[in-house]
């Protein structure tokens, strides 16, 4: 059952523009020590922050604005196939899925919230 479904998209020269502008103190508020890490493996990182970003934006309208969760308290990381996933810090027995994608101004996510399925 779908409890909760969120989209975000976001310019990556924003982000880029607060990264420039405030550095680590935006970087740590916003982002997980492996998200910084996995974006900056890359060339150019902030698609990959923008997408991130984008994710955790769609995760919290997924959960609703006042579920009191903080940007640290989840991790939007990669599995081993280069899915996205949301590795969520606090006790929690649903499912999130997301879908990234980035063009070369914006990034878009997309999360939904299920509970878990039951083996029969």
């Amino acid at each position: 059952m779908i409890l909760g479904m969120g989209t975000d998209i976001v310019e990556i020269d924003r982000i880029k523009a607060a990264v420039e502008k405030w550095g680590d103190q935006f970087l740590r508020r916003v982002f997980c020590p492996e998200e910084i890490e996995y974006s900056y493996q890359h060339t150019f990182p902030y698609p990959h922050l923008a997408g991130r970003f984008a994710a955790k934006e769609a995760v919290l309208k997924a959960f609703g604005r006042n579920a009191g969760i903080a940007w640290t308290d989840m991790k939007i990381l990669n599995d081993r196939n280069g899915k996205p996933c949301c590795f969520y810090q606090k006790p929690f027995d649903d499912e999130i899925l997301l879908s990234l994608s980035h063009t070369k101004h914006y990034a878009v996510a997309n999360a939904i919230i299920q509970t878990k399925q039951k083996n029969a």
